[in-house]
This record gives C-alpha cells, sequence and structure tokens, in this order.
C-alpha cells in the first residue's frame, strides 16, 4: 500500500526560516510514515496558486490527505482552501489567522482543519522588551515590518507597540516581505530622502532576522559612521539570528518556533483518531539572549565593558 501523501507548501527557498520549516516538516513526516512533496512558492501567490490547485485537482487515488501552507498572501488562499476541503483534503495554516477557517471546520468536521502558528503577539512583545533594555533612556527605532497584510506582521507590530506604548520610544516603520533583499531597498531608499537628514535610529529592529542584515548591509553601506546604531531581529536559528548574535551582528533576536513540524503532527493525531483537531495551535518564542542576559550586556547589546568597534 502507498503511504499518505501530506504536501507542505513554503514562501521562498532563500528564506532561512522557510528552509528550515521544510527540514522539520520533512522530519515529521518520516515520523509519521508520510509521503510528503514540499514546495516553494518563491514569494509569489499565482505561483503558489498553481502548485495547490495541481494537486487539488489531481485524480482522487492522487490527492493528498493534507496540505499544510504558508500563504504568499495575507488572507490565506480562501478560494484554495474551500477547492481543497471539498476534494476531501484536510488545510492546515502556517502563521495565518483568517476568519474562513472556522465555517471550514463546521462544514468539514471529519477533516483536519486548523492553524498553526507561533504566538506573534508574543513575539513582538518580547522584541519590544529587548528594544527597552537596549534603550533605557528612550529613543527611536527605526523598524522593519514584514507584508503588511498578513496577520504575523500586524501582530508582531502589535505587540512592540503594546509593550513602547509611553516609553519613550518611537518605531517608524518601513515595509519588506521578510527577505534581506527587501529590507536593503527599503532602507536605502528611505536614507536617499531628503528628510533622511534626521533619520539617524538609536536601534534597527526587523521582523526576521533576513531583514535585519539586510538593513543592517544598507545602513552602513550609506552612512558608516551609522556602526554603532545596534540591530535585532526575529526567528533565532541556530546558524542564523543565535549565530549574528554571538558574533555580535545583531545585538539580540526572539527564537520563533518552527510551525511545520508541528503541524504534520496534528495531521498524523488526527488521521490517527479521526478527533477534529483544535482550531489553533499557538507555539511559544523565547528571547536570544534571555532578556536577564541582555540587561547585563549594557544598553549596546554588548557584554559590559567590551571594546566598541
Amino acid at each position: 500500500m502507498s503511504r499518505p501523501k501530506v504536501v507542505a507548501s513554503f514562501l521562498s527557498r532563500d528564506q532561512e526560516f522557510q528552509v528550515m520549516q521544510a527540514a522539520d516538516a520533512q522530519v515529521a513526516a518520516t515520523r509519521a510514515g508520510f509521503e510528503i512533496a514540499v514546495l516553494y512558492a518563491e514569494q509569489n501567490a499565482v505561483q503558489q496558486i498553481h502548485q495547490l490547485f495541481k494537486y487539488i485537482h489531481a485524480p482522487t487515488e492522487e490527492r493528498p490527505l493534507a496540505i499544510v501552507v504558508e500563504t504568499v498572501v495575507g488572507e490565506g488562499l480562501e478560494r484554495v482552501a474551500r477547492n481543497a476541503t471539498r476534494a476531501g483534503i484536510s488545510w492546515v495554516l502556517l502563521n495565518r489567522r483568517v476568519s474562513y477557517l472556522e465555517a471550514l471546520r463546521k462544514e468539514y468536521p471529519h477533516l483536519a482543519i486548523s492553524a498553526v502558528s507561533g504566538d506573534q503577539l508574543g513575539v513582538g512583545r518580547i522584541q519590544g522588551r529587548q528594544f527597552q533594555i537596549l534603550l533605557p533612556k528612550g529613543g527611536s527605532v527605526l523598524y522593519i515590518q514584514g507584508p503588511p497584510d498578513t496577520s504575523t506582521a500586524q501582530e508582531r507590530l502589535q505587540g512592540a507597540r503594546e509593550v513602547l506604548e509611553g516609553t519613550g520610544i518611537e518605531l517608524r516603520v518601513l515595509e519588506g516581505d521578510w527577505t534581506a533583499a527587501s529590507a536593503e531597498r527599503a532602507v536605502t531608499n528611505a536614507l536617499r530622502l531628503k528628510s533622511a537628514e534626521n533619520l539617524r535610529p538609536d536601534l534597527v529592529g526587523a521582523q526576521n532576522d533576513a531583514m535585519a542584515t539586510g538593513a543592517r548591509d544598507a545602513l552602513l553601506a550609506i552612512r558608516p559612521d551609522w556602526a554603532r546604531v545596534p540591530f535585532t531581529g526575529c526567528d533565532g536559528l541556530p546558524e542564523g539570528g543565535q549565530r549574528l548574535v554571538n558574533v555580535k551582528q545583531l545585538a539580540a533576536t526572539v527564537v520563533a518556533p518552527s510551525n511545520s513540524g508541528p503541524a504534520i503532527d496534528l495531521v498524523a493525531r488526527w488521521l490517527k483518531t479521526k478527533e477534529q483537531p483544535p482550531a489553533r495551535v499557538v507555539l511559544t518564542p523565547t528571547s536570544y539572549p534571555p532578556e536577564e542576559e541582555l540587561r547585563q550586556r549594557g544598553p549596546a547589546g554588548r557584554p559590559t565593558g567590551a571594546s566598541r568597534p
């Protein structure tokens, strides 16, 4: 007998967090005894739709058991989800909060329809507290947000603003698309404006580590005299954000757990028990370094007494 198949769709193979999620999904699928097809949309919503419809419209015996997907667009591809569930395919969203899932769960209670996400408000709140530690006297933060139509970007910004209210720390928000290149463009364009003469930030914070590195490259290329400005990010992969903190290219990051492995595990439990999974599974982020250790490093995010560049 052939093994049950799942399809896992991710944003781009150029993003380290997406590649990590793909690897995590493959490990979880192997553990569950599933065959898995990993897709990358390369940040193209139309391409992602075509890729998924290929599996949804396949002959019945070739259709996957479930689709696990982080959608390029923030609305979560409702039309694709409805076509998938109508075809008997379970649908699990990653890192998206959308309203249509509840209706699908009521219409198809025999399928695994759910959303698995990190606590994005929690990510934003942790990053906001990191800003407070690094800027104890207040100041300005050049803040690079992900695609503003996505719940992940919205909630990370909301969480940061909640923590920073009344602290004297102000955010100047620029928009990226989770890639280093997008942040580099956004910062480069902002610094070329005439109004940028008074832009100098006290800190640069990005909603993921890739955008933090892109922002850092742009800022240091155009304004090398701003080299002491600390940078922070999110995602915190061991060989990504955590390594950048360890080599002092970032002052801090937020470790966001992979969602794809838990999503595959959710499908595996559903297949075994046939019980409808929770509507939403939320995973807990952590600060790197821990907030107390960051305080000990001092306002610049370096160990107290460390030499500056």
